[in-house]
């Protein structure tokens, strides 16, 4: 589905990706895990074409996608859900779901796919159903951060790309996240999952990279993943050693 080539990727003249190569099958939950300052938010920003991208390639279900804007890459099909969630903290849970709609709406039929959608996301997380009407901000994390999977969600997205969505969050809430991500891929959703915590990550990925310093050092199935000397190495890192 996706296909990334010797890609590297920066801010401001700075290059934080250096000749970064990923593939993701379509159907599958691809996690890309790393410490802090390893690149892994780059890539997914590089994906969504919110960083410059000074050479590689990039190409989604065949189509060579370097030179789209990021609203381009959201009408094929590619949703972010941002580190930090970044949801709309004055709108309620039913705004801000309806602005993830945004993708589909003024389509032919869309009233219907709107029902369908909102009822897909709430089965997933009745929590938003009973807080509808209220405003996001003045919700806990854990509650956040379901509404910024479910806001992805309406938009009925191809690739799912989640940027640390266990950040700040209980264990509890976690295992709750992940087991959404899980049911999911069974429901046919290619997942990119990007995170610092690589147990968890790769016991749920079919496939994964661990990054470093800004490239890839390791790629393999999950439970290999997890014996590889590089993850270790890549959590220790060396002096001096810094990437976006």
């Amino acid at each position: 589905m996706l296909s990334i080539e010797n890609l590297t990727a920066g801010y401001n003249g700075s290059e934080a990706l250096h000749q970064v190569s990923v593939r993701i099958e379509p159907g599958t939950i691809v996690s890309v895990v790393g410490a802090n300052g390893a690149g892994k938010s780059t890539l997914v920003n590089a994906i969504s074409r919110l960083v410059t991208t000074p050479s590689g390639k990039m190409t989604f279900e065949g189509r060579d996608i370097m030179a789209l804007k990021p609203a381009s890459v959201v009408e094929l099909g590619i949703v972010q859900v941002p580190e930090g969630r970044k949801l709309f903290a004055p709108l309620t849970v039913m705004e801000n779901l309806r602005l993830g709609f945004h993708r589909l709406a003024g389509r032919s039929g869309s009233d219907k796919v709107f029902k369908d959608r909102l009822d897909y996301v709430l089965g997933l997380f009745p929590k938003l159903k009973e807080r509808a009407d209220q405003r996001s901000g003045t919700m806990s994390g854990g509650e956040q951060q379901m509404l910024a999977v479910g806001r992805a969600l309406m938009a009925d997205p191809k690739l799912l790309m989640l940027d640390e969505p266990s950040l700040g969050l209980a264990p509890m809430v976690v295992d709750q996240i992940f087991d959404i991500l899980k049911m999911l891929r069974e429901d046919g959703l290619t997942i990119l999952l990007v995170e610092q915590h690589a147990e968890e990550a790769l016991k749920l990925a079919d496939y994964g990279y661990i990054m470093a310093v800004g490239k890839v050092r390791a790629e393999g199935t999950g439970p290999a993943l997890s014996k590889d000397p590089a993850l270790h190495h890549s959590y220790l890192g060396k002096p001096g050693e810094t990437a976006a």
